[in-house]
């Protein structure tokens, strides 16, 4: 059985549970980070609890995120995926336990703190070198996206609306504009210039998306930040998403419509490439600094 964190204690997860009156049960009031390890060492860990405390600050949630580094650490090796390629860590933080109001309890409450890890895989070389597909989908979600909360039905609901159509992915588009995936950032490539939406309270800042415009740079690519028209989209050299999980996941097709050759671009895959080698080299140093 897993072993997973609550509210302070290393408990096997058939043990842990939670009130009824959780704030994050009854009205989804809460946060979470998803951080990625490759061979038991986390990647970019800084940059998702500097994430995390901007969110709880922009909530109002009490909570402090001093030692939850270690927690992201100890949970790895309790479940023994310190030697597995890729694991993450599930970190969510509500407001926690008080009755159901609107408003926020008059007395602050303890916040309710859970975190899990598990393997995951990345698709084999033979299905990344296809691409996936993917359909526009209304963006029905709040407007204040930049904060990760545990609030995702908007995205659950588009992202079923891809499943049900035999897509892969759904790129979610408001004004017609292509803001971002369900659950990815989103790029694309107008003849060599790499393009995506500019930082702002409709799109999540992602780690991944970070470090891929850093890459970018490295790799003498230009970039630009500004909305993507869905009308483009057809005039795309390529696109991608990128993400924890996804990291750089090329998008091949868009609502049935081929994008450039119907297969990953030069661009996609370099910064693909890119993006392995920065793991490998920052997985190799953390390797090195626990001896």
């Amino acid at each position: 059985m897993s072993i997973v964190y609550l509210n302070g204690e290393f408990i096997p997860k058939g043990e842990a549970s939670i009130s009824v009156d959780d704030r994050g049960f009854l009205l989804s009031d809460g946060v979470y980070e998803v951080t990625p390890f490759y061979d038991g060492v986390a990647f970019r860990l800084d940059h998702h609890l500097a994430r995390l405390d901007r969110s709880l600050r922009e909530l109002g949630i009490l909570f402090g995120t001093e030692g939850l580094a270690e927690v992201h650490h100890h949970l790895v090796a309790e479940n023994g995926l310190e030697n597995e390629i890729r694991s993450l860590v599930y970190l969510q933080i509500t407001r926690g336990v008080a009755p159901r109001t609107h408003y926020f309890p008059p007395e602050p409450v303890p916040a309710t703190v859970y975190a899990y890890a598990k393997p995951w895989e990345r698709p084999p070389e033979d299905v990344w070198s296809q691409g996936f597909t993917a359909i526009t989908v209304p963006d029905e979600r709040w407007l204040r996206v930049d904060i990760k909360t545990i609030s995702l039905l908007a995205n659950a609901l588009a992202f079923q609306a891809a499943r049900d159509a035999g897509a892969d992915d759904a790129l979610l588009v408001r004004g017609e504009v292509a803001i971002e995936g369900a659950h990815q950032n989103f790029f694309a490539v107008f003849d060599g210039m790499l393009v995506t939406h500019p930082e702002s309270n409709l799109i999540l800042p992602g780690i991944t998306r970070d470090a891929v415009l850093g890459l970018a740079g490295d790799c003498g690519i230009p970039v630009e930040q500004r909305p993507i028209r869905v009308e483009e989209l057809a005039d795309a050299d390529e696109l991608f998403f990128t993400g924890t999980t996804g990291e750089v996941r090329p998008c091949v097709q868009v609502d049935g419509e081929s994008i450039g050759t119907g297969r990953p671009g030069d661009v996609t895959v370099a910064l693909s490439q890119a993006f392995l080698n920065l793991v490998q080299k920052t997985t190799k140093e953390g390797m090195a600094a626990l001896g």
